[in-house]
């Protein structure tokens, strides 16, 4: 195989000593916490791009809006926040091809009175019929599917719901998109209007993996769907659509929400988004929709809003992350098998999600990047601190979920609704109590990001809303497991003489929990029977009884025994009185509920007011949480948060692009050379100087001699273009790109042949050892059919043949010496750039390095002009 390795003339991937890789084994290694330091990360800039070829023996591939908003940008609109309550009735009708029927998620029971309680209203939600698209005057795109899989989603890939909408007339091209996940409160906003706006929005919506996607129904009317609907519903089908009417798409209601719910501590957002109409109107048709399927409000100033632009972090589209296999496994969508299920030790699900964006959206600023790895390094080197944080961060429940349901006021308060925020104060008390350990932890913690969260931490306002809940929550109380615990904790969480209504209640509870007791110990006493009182959350309160040496009164139980059932030796049942019981005991509990919940509403008032520092505490644990996982990792192998090399230097891309793989594609009635085409097109019209381009074996879909021509006006087009790329490829040809171009380098996969003893056969073993220079490698294709059952004469037959073509081709692989001596003068000038920006060096030892490169150069010379002078091709 050959690989073509465009770079910068200023830049490359200099590796000194090769950091030894351990061997894996059967049994996990032991952690290691002593390593040489790591080297920051130096951005070398976008610079002119080297071509280079190599070839691997082994064949194997590495590695807006109608209404109110027009469709020019209107001026923004002086709003208000009560406006953003205005209520609407409006008929329902719903239905997804994934999953038909709108999720109603209001919980079940009595509803009882609210004050201030919000109006119930409603949406009017359609699905669209299928819609053509055409393809004429189309920007090429890519194929961008979308793969889900459990493995690699996490818990949160169901639960995201996202609104697009797309601005019509001069304005179409511009996109907004909203989302928010139904376990996380933060509202994320996004707007695209520059080159590659479709694809951009496609990756988005890989990245966020939505369980339903929001769009005006006027983007699929009459059958006839827009580009961006027709781009959504073709690339992202597993995804339940659902089509909104056009007028809740609306900027001006959207800055409302924003207004009304955005914390005080995240109020920049507005400065940001204020004309940012687009993203605004999905936000306005998401947070009505979610409102109407949660039957819950969020409370004022409680929200997270933040707007994310495509220029901050590097874009994978999804059809390179599927092929790099980032977060799924291609064969296998259950494995863990990926980049993200080998980095991936996290303890808590918002560590996990946050490794997961940080695959998909890699950073780009490179202080940050250097600031993480710092942190990184002291984990490594601080066995204390490393093993410290793992056990302070094990214990952390998902603090993203429960923030978002602390935040969410339901319009209704029903049994099910005051037993949840009940056991959330119970959860927020719980993890509060947790910071204290965590604080200690970091308090010696030396790297700039590691001090920044501990002081984040020490935040006195943790301290205050603990301080303030256990004035009414009881200090034993904690989320114990098993149903009754649970309940009882729930009962009992609220301290006595905090509400007198809520003290006499839970004395009637009490009363009737020992009348059954009573009345099960009597029956047992009755019936000479050894009974237990059992209690499930779905049957309440009941009788068990155990067969094992028991002989029953005539061979079965007393007729006062009822509703019985038998699972393996036990018999359950109840009787006509402690039916009666449970039903009292039930009314007790209701009253129990309401009261403590109008209690845990009142303190929950006092918690919005500081529900900032809340979101800090998320940030901090998910954040601690990725860094323990990416220092867990080096501490297993030599790599995933740094090259496992003594130096190196590369750019940061803002774009990675892949082309791999030779699949036809029957959908679109694509042959292999089609989707190749397709796809090489879309990386010509999107990559720039600082992407980062991998293609491996193009062209391999044609003839032989249109493939090396399509493969050599590509890679003279990517050395224009000055983008870094890999390029692997079988045709050998293509070496001589380095003949012509001093910033190409060819480089291969050393193989080695070894012959039995009986010198009957020869087997070859790959290395996998990248090195320099094109493979001297010949008849790769011809070895793999000679394993196989081909007959004799066919293998020499094509030997011979083989032979012929290739010394008509090598015949011509040559370099003029002013070629040669310009490659000398790019080497030469490459490693001088990269010395004056990265190096750390004393001048003594800079010196000798500076002579050692004179020396390097010279000998080139020497080589170049003595191979002139014999006839000699020394590259």
């Amino acid at each position: 195989m050959n690989a073509q390795l465009l770079r910068s003339s200023t830049e490359e991937v200099t590796v000194g000593c090769s950091s030894d890789t351990g061997t894996s084994t059967s049994t996990p290694p032991v952690p290691r916490f002593t390593r040489a330091p790591l080297r920051r990360l130096q951005d070398s800039g976008p610079t002119p791009s080297p071509l280079s070829t190599s070839y691997g023996s082994d064949g194997a591939s590495t590695a807006s809006c109608s209404g109110s908003t027009p469709a020019a940008r209107p001026a923004p609109a002086t709003t208000t926040a009560a406006a953003a309550a205005a209520r609407v009735t409006l008929p329902v009708s719903h239905q997804t091809p994934a999953a038909a029927g709108v999720r109603r998620l209001s919980s079940s029971g009595s509803p009882w009175p609210i004050s201030g309680a919000h109006s119930s209203s409603s949406l009017t939600v359609r699905t669209p019929g299928s819609a053509g698209c055409t393809n004429a005057g189309r920007l090429p795109q890519r194929d961008l599917s979308m793969t889900t899989s459990s493995s690699a989603t996490l818990s949160h890939s169901s639960s995201v719901i996202v609104a697009v909408v797309e601005g019509r007339g001069l304005a179409r091209g511009e996109i907004g998109l909203s989302s928010i996940n139904m376990k996380s409160p933060e509202l994320v906003l996004s707007q695209f209007a520059d080159t590659g706006t479709y694809a951009k929005v496609i990756t988005k919506l890989h990245i966020l993996m939505p369980l339903e996607i929001l769009m005006p129904d006027t983007a699929s009317e009459k059958g006839q769907g827009t580009k961006l609907f027709n781009l959504i519903t073709e690339n992202v089908p597993s995804v339940s659509f659902t089509a909104i009417q056009r007028k809740y798409f609306n900027e001006r209601k959207g800055l409302e929400y924003i207004q009304q719910l955005c914390a005080p501590e995240f109020s920049t957002v507005l400065m940001e988004v204020q004309t940012k109409y687009y993203c605004l109107a999905s936000a306005a048709a998401l947070l009505k929709y979610v409102e109407f399927i949660q039957n819950s409000v969020y409370a004022p100033k409680s929200l997270k809003v933040s707007f994310t632009g495509s220029e901050q972090t590097t874009m994978i589209d999804s059809v390179s992350a599927k092929n790099l296999e980032l977060v799924i496994n291609n064969r296998d969508q259950r494995s863990d098998h990926t980049l993200f299920g080998v980095l991936n030790h996290t303890k808590t699900p918002g560590g996990g999600r946050r490794l997961r964006s940080n695959i998909l959206e890699p950073l780009l600023d490179v202080d940050t990047i250097n600031t993480r790895l710092d942190a990184i390094q002291e984990l490594l080197q601080n066995e204390e601190l490393f093993f410290g944080l793992k056990s302070a961060i094990t214990h952390f429940l998902d603090v993203d979920q429960l923030l978002s349901s602390l935040v969410q006021v339901p319009k209704q308060e029903t049994v099910a609704v005051a037993e949840a925020k009940i056991l959330q104060v119970i959860q927020l008390k719980h993890t509060l109590e947790l910071i204290a350990p965590l604080t200690e932890v970091l308090k010696n913690a030396k790297t700039a990001l590691l001090k920044a969260y501990h002081t984040s931490l020490e935040d006195g306002r943790f301290k205050s809303i603990l301080d303030e809940i256990k004035t009414v929550i009881n200090d034993d109380t904690t989320s114990l497991k098993g149903s009754l615990n649970m309940r009882t904790q729930k009962c009992y969480a609220v301290r006595p003489n905090v509400n007198e209504f809520l003290d006499i209640a839970r004395r009637a509870y009490t009363e009737v929990v020992d009348d059954i007791a009573g009345l099960v110990d009597q029956l047992g006493e009755k019936y000479g029977l050894p009974l237990r009182t059992i209690f499930s959350t779905a049957r309440g309160f009941f009788i068990q009884l155990s067969l094992e040496g028991v002989v029953l009164p005539e061979g079965h139980l007393p007729e006062e025994f009822i509703k019985v059932t038998r699972q393996k030796n036990n018999y359950s049942f109840t009787t006509l009185d402690l039916m009666k019981m449970n039903s009292r005991c039930e009314e007790a509990l209701k009253e129990i509920f309401h009261m403590s919940y109008m209690v845990i509403c009142r303190l929950l008032n006092g918690v919005y007011e500081q529900i900032h520092c809340l979101y800090k505490l998320s940030d901090a644990v998910s954040m601690l949480d990725m860094l323990l996982s990416l220092a867990n990792a080096c501490t297993l192998s030599d790599y995933g948060s740094f090259v496992p090399a003594e130096y190196a230097s590369f750019r940061v891309a803002d774009q990675i692009f892949t082309r791999i793989g030779v699949d036809d594609d029957f959908e679109t009635n694509s042959s292999t050379f089609m989707v190749e085409m397709k796809e090489v097109s879309y990386i010509t019209h999107t990559a720039s100087e600082r992407s980062l381009i991998i293609i491996d074996e193009l062209g391999r879909g044609t003839s032989a001699e249109e493939g090396i021509g399509i493969c050599h006006a590509v890679c003279e087009f990517l050395i224009n273009l000055k983008a870094f790329t890999l390029f692997a490829t079988h045709y050998l040809e293509l070496c001589q790109l380095e003949t012509l171009y001093p910033n190409v380098e060819n480089q291969h996969m050393q193989v080695q042949h070894i012959r039995r003893e009986d010198n009957s056969t020869e087997s070859v073993v790959y290395t996998y050892l990248l090195t320099r220079g094109f493979s001297e490698e010949r008849n790769y294709g011809i070895r793999a059919a000679e394993m196989t059952s081909m007959p004799p004469s066919i293998i020499q037959e094509a030997k011979s043949i083989a032979a012929k073509v290739s010394q008509k081709l090598w015949g011509k692989h040559h370099s003029d010496p002013s070629t040669q001596r310009q490659r000398a003068d790019y080497h030469l000038a490459m490693r001088c750039v990269q010395t004056a920006r990265n190096s750390r060096l004393d001048s003594d030892s800079l010196c000798l390095y500076l002579k050692g490169l004179k020396r390097q150069y010279e000998a080139e010379l020497k080589s170049i002009l003595e191979g002139h002078e014999h006839g000699v091709n020394p590259a």
